[in-house]
C-alpha cells in the first residue's frame, strides 16, 4: 500500500510540475538491450562519439551507477513548438529553438526530488537528462511511457515523438508500470524519408550517418560524400519525426523557456549566411546549439550554401 502511494504522490507531483507523462519500472540490468548496445558498438553506429563506448555496465545497469537503486522514474517533457521558421531558411531542430533543456529539467528534477523527500522522508537518488550513460529511451518504453519507433526514437500514443526523456533514479520501492504495445505496424515513413538512409533496417539507425551526428556531435570536416543530402538542416534533423503519422496529435508546449528569440524564426538563409558571433550569442544566449558553437554553426551553413 506504501509503495502505490507513493507512486501515486510521484505521478501526481510530476505532472504539477510541467512533465507530460510519468512512468515507473524496476532498476535492473536491461537483458534485451546488452546485445544490441553491444552489436551496434561493434558496427561502429556510434561514428566519432567515443563517449558511447564508456561505462558499457553502467549504461545497462541503474544499481551500477546510483548504489541501492530500486527504481527508475521517466519523465516526458513536451517541446513541440507554437510557431516553426519560416520556410526560405536553414533548419534547425525544433528541440534547439528555446532555453537549453538540460537546465530547464534539471531544475525541474530538483525540485521534484526535493517533493518527494518532503513527502516521504529520506531518499537517496539523482536526476538524469542525457548527459549520463543511461539508456533514457529503453527505460521511458519499459516504464510504458511510450514504444521505441522504427527510427529508434520513443513514441507515445495520442502525443507523438516530441519530448525529452529525463529520469531519476531511487532508492525507493514503487508500483512499476508494464510496457506498452507497438504501434508502427507495417509503417515505413521514417525509413524512406531519411535524407541519408541512416535508418539502414526498422529499429536501427546507423548514427554515423545521421545528420544530427553530422552538424552536432562531428567536430571534423563534414564528408563531401553527403553534400547535397542534408536536406538544408543546418543544426540537428526532424525529419524522422516530421514524417510520423503519431504526430499529427503533437500540440504546442506550455513552458515558456522553450519558446524561442523572436529574431530566429524570422531569419532566412541570407541572414544564416551572413551570422556573426554577435547575433549568434544574441540568439542563442542559452541555447543548445551552444554545443556546436559559433564555428561548428558556420561551418555546417557553409556545407549547405550552393
Amino acid at each position: 500500500m506504501k509503495s502505490y502511494n507513493h507512486s501515486k504522490f510521484i505521478k501526481t507531483e510530476a505532472k504539477r510540475l510541467g512533465f507530460l507523462s510519468c512512468g515507473i519500472s524496476k532498476a535492473q540490468f536491461l537483458e534485451e538491450e546488452a546485445p544490441r548496445l553491444e552489436k551496434w558498438l561493434t558496427n561502429n553506429m556510434h561514428g566519432k562519439m567515443q563517449y558511447m563506448e564508456n561505462h558499457f555496465d553502467k549504461r545497462l545497469d541503474p544499481t551500477k551507477l546510483v548504489e541501492g537503486s530500486k527504481s527508475v522514474i521517466s519523465l516526458l517533457l513536451n517541446y513541440y513548438p507554437n510557431e516553426t521558421q519560416n520556410t526560405d531558411s536553414y533548419k534547425l531542430s525544433k528541440y534547439a529553438y528555446g532555453t537549453d533543456y538540460h537546465f530547464v529539467i534539471k531544475d525541474k528534477l530538483r525540485l521534484f526530488l526535493q517533493s518527494i523527500r518532503d513527502e516521504i522522508g529520506e531518499v537517496n537518488g539523482r536526476a538524469f537528462v542525457d548527459s549520463a550513460p543511461v539508456l533514457d529511451k529503453a527505460w521511458a518504453a519499459k516504464s510504458g511511457l511510450g514504444w521505441i519507433g522504427k527510427h529508434s526514437n520513443l513514441i507515445t500514443q495520442q502525443v507523438g515523438s516530441f519530448y525529452f526523456i529525463a529520469e531519476l533514479i531511487v532508492d525507493l520501492e514503487l508500483e512499476y508500470d508494464p510496457p506498452t504495445t507497438d504501434h508502427c505496424g507495417t509503417c515505413t515513413a521514417c525509413i524512406d524519408a531519411c535524407p541519408t538512409q541512416a535508418i539502414t533496417a526498422p529499429y536501427v539507425v546507423d548514427g554515423s550517418k545521421c545528420i544530427s551526428y553530422f552538424t552536432i556531435e562531428l567536430k571534423d570536416n563534414l564528408p563531401t560524400a553527403f553534400k547535397d543530402q542534408f536536406d538544408d538542416w543546418m543544426f540537428g534533423c526532424d525529419v524522422c519525426q516530421d514524417v510520423c503519422p503519431w504526430n499529427r496529435f503533437s500540440k504546442p508546449h506550455s513552458e515558456p523557456l522553450f519558446n524561442p528569440n523572436p529574431e530566429l524564426l524570422n531569419m532566412t538563409k541570407r541572414d544564416w549566411e551572413d551570422l556573426t558571433q554577435e547575433t549568434f550569442s544574441k540568439v542563442f544566449k542559452k541555447s543548445a546549439v551552444k554545443r556546436t558553437k559559433f564555428s561548428g554553426l558556420k561551418r555546417n551553413i557553409d556545407f549547405l550554401k550552393i
